[in-house]
């Protein structure tokens, strides 16, 4: 299985960046995970490689044009669907949003850099968003050691549970799944979203073409969560916030929040960039949670931060060759 070849999902609004390919590789317990790799665009020598890693329901597919944007910049890029999204092993009967715990997920990141590392030159930048940043950050700080700097956009470092309590959610999400019924949904099916009352971009024309991506193959949905997959949120971010591992960091990790953010909290994502050692927090105005499908004023601030971190990897490597 793995090293086959997997497909890409092209659409009107997003084509396959140019060179790209995808293929399978085993994540844990064996299971089929999908990931694709992509070659700097830009003619010159390559600047290094980026590990991006979706949040929660996103596909590869939704990522093109950041890629592009990388690519363009001379970066070899390295997306993946985590385990229960995309076209990587599903977890549940239908298209909800599942998960069991968060150690199979960091086995399947040591997997994927495995299958990959000998193709995506050094230096290399993580970059992940939401429930992708979360994941990136808990494997650094159980101790994955490859990369020189790390960009976490919006990172689910904890969750805003609205009207209902966090400890309340915290201990409901727990107890049903320890009680075997983690499966069942915790968010109700709502009626279909609009653009009108979204609460992920102020950008139509990007919120459009990523739902026209799910409509045109269905096969990328994934549902309102389970009460396990919030039971995995809570831990993951918790170990982030309370754990031992975080401050060993040594790298640099950029965190930007968004600041009008309904998604993930804010304040527990202050919480932890306090524990970094050698972190910095931006918060950029007026944003919605998803940054890299925000309107181009917005990207615009949030691709210099990824700049700035760049340059400060080329920086620190050339003085270690020197």
């Amino acid at each position: 299985m793995s090293g086959e070849a997997a497909p890409l999902f092209s659409t009107p609004g997003a084509p396959v960046p140019a060179g790209g390919a995808a293929e399978w590789f085993a994540g844990a317990a064996g299971a089929r995970l999908r990931a694709a790799l992509f070659p700097p665009s830009n003619g010159g020598a390559a600047r290094g490689g980026v590990v991006l890693s979706p949040g929660r329901t996103e596909p590869i597919e939704k990522y093109f044009e950041a890629v592009g944007r990388l690519t363009a910049a001379g970066f070899h890029v390295l997306v993946h669907d985590w385990r229960g999204h995309g076209l990587s092993r599903r977890l549940g009967a239908d298209d909800r949003g599942h998960a069991r715990g968060w150690r199979d997920f960091l086995t399947d990141y040591g997997a994927l850099i495995a299958a990959f590392e000998s193709r995506l030159p050094h230096p290399w930048i993580a970059l992940g968003h939401s429930m992708g940043g979360c994941l990136t950050l808990l494997a650094l700080a159980k101790g994955e050691r490859r990369f020189a700097g790390a960009l976490l956009s919006a990172p689910m470092l904890g969750l805003n549970t609205g009207q209902v309590p966090l400890a309340a959610a915290r201990a409901l999400a727990g107890g049903l799944t320890a009680l075997g019924l983690g499966q069942g949904l915790a968010v109700a099916r709502t009626p279909v979203e609009t653009f009108e009352n979204n609460v992920l971009t102020h950008d139509a024309a990007r919120y459009r073409r990523n739902n026209d991506q799910v409509l045109a193959h269905s096969e990328l949905l994934v549902g309102p969560p389970t009460w396990a997959w919030l039971d995995f949120a809570f831990q993951a971010s918790g170990v982030l916030q309370h754990g031992a591992g975080v401050p060993a960091i040594a790298i640099p990790v950029s965190i930007v929040a968004a600041g009008d953010e309904r998604v993930v909290d804010n304040a527990a994502t202050e919480r932890v960039a306090a524990r970094l050692g050698n972190g910095c927090l931006t918060v950029i105005p007026g944003a919605f949670h998803e940054l890299m499908q925000e309107t181009d004023e917005i990207q615009a601030q949030f691709w210099r931060a990824f700049d700035a971190l760049a340059d400060r990897v080329a920086m620190a490597g050339a003085a270690a060759g020197r």
